[in-house]
């Protein structure tokens, strides 16, 4: 197996658009690095020049301590998972499983092992010898990932390959690749959209926009401390509310009432950021007049507006609370989120 480097990446396309801006990531040997953000934020460019699908403007690509930028892709000992399968139709899952081996010459015993021992471990012994039509769509991405996995690779590269799943079996086959990829150990990059996908899946997570990296930490530390606006907005669903404020002594002030936060320069505008399940319904706070309610079976969300903002509230499945009720929101400051309203960056708290 193999560690994956990107040092100072970049794609530029003719008329100098900037697809990929700069990117550096360590992806350490075994890890599941998930690159996420949304579309045309050059996270798929990255992946695809990890490939060697795209050329590369600038930068370097190591893959196990060997610099890839030039070698042919064939040639990079990687295997890729695609969007839509990319199964050959006119062939049966056994001889998909096979081809890739047939090509570099695999003599025939070793191949009959590594694609029965694929079957077996993704469960498709009953369906080698039918046709990529015949299956299902979660059947058609297992045979998709055991091509890969009979080439026995030092990275593996994932294009957003549930995007054509439905709902239930998306969530199915995230916990079956997670479990294959532990049991395999092989580095792993997969790109999404999906930020649940993303938090669920992840060891290392890669939140991109516009074309760079914009935070690297595990699901966990990026949700709870997140280093930007975008990134506090993008992660999580329903997204974090962000609330203007102003720094005074003592804390923040937030339509007329004062959180207490220590470090920060009175009279400095800035942005505040709570998460939905944050906000507490209490006998003092600021007033909010609930516009509308969702209910989600095991919580609820209460819409409405608050200093302002039409913000999202998480509230339990047995909340009282209904459309057009006023209550009062209470904000903890330990759950406070600050940002520069310039730059979005995070700001110290102390």
């Amino acid at each position: 197996m193999a560690g994956l480097a990107l040092d100072t990446l970049r794609k530029t396309y003719s008329g100098g658009v900037d697809a990929v801006r700069g990117v550096s990531l360590d992806v350490p040997d075994g890890a599941f690095c998930v690159l996420v953000g949304p579309s045309g934020c050059g996270k798929s460019t990255v992946l695809r020049m990890i490939a060697g699908l795209e050329t590369v403007t600038s930068g370097a690509i190591t893959i196990g301590g060997r610099v890839v930028n030039d070698v042919e892709p064939a040639d990079r000992d990687i295997a890729m998972v695609f969007q839509n399968y990319a199964l050959y139709p006119h062939m049966r899952v056994y001889d998909n499983l096979a081809y890739g081996l047939r090509n570099r010459g695999t003599p025939k015993a070793e191949i009959e092992t590594r694609v029965t021992d694929a079957a077996r471990l993704l469960g498709l012994e009953a369906m080698l010898t039918r046709y990529p039509r015949q299956l299902s769509g979660g059947q058609r991405q297992r045979v998709a990932m055991g091509r890969a996995i009979v080439r026995k690779p030092q990275v593996f590269l994932f294009d957003e390959p549930l995007s054509n799943l439905d709902a239930k079996l998306r969530v199915q086959m995230r916990v079956e690749i997670r479990r294959l990829q532990r049991q395999l150990g092989v580095t792993t990059v997969y790109v999404t959209h999906d930020q649940v996908e993303a938090m669920t899946m992840a060891d290392r997570l890669v939140v991109m926009n516009g074309g760079q990296i914009e935070q690297v930490g595990t699901p966990i530390e990026i949700y709870r401390r997140p280093a930007t606006r975008y990134v506090a907005t993008f992660m999580g669903s329903p997204p974090m509310n962000i609330l203007s404020a102003e720094a005074v002594d003592g804390g923040v002030r937030i339509d007329g009432t004062v959180v207490p936060v220590d470090g920060l320069t009175p009279g400095t505008a800035v942005e505040a950021g709570i998460r939905p399940e944050d906000l507490r319904i209490a006998e003092d706070g600021l007033p909010f007049r609930v516009a509308f309610v969702e209910e989600l079976g095991a919580t609820r969300l209460l819409h409405g507006p608050l200093a302002g903002t039409d913000v999202a509230v998480q509230v339990p499945a047995g909340s009282a609370t209904q459309e057009g009720d006023t209550v009062r929101l209470a904000i903890d400051a330990s759950a406070l989120h600050l940002f520069d309203p310039a730059t979005g960056r995070r700001l110290a708290q102390g």
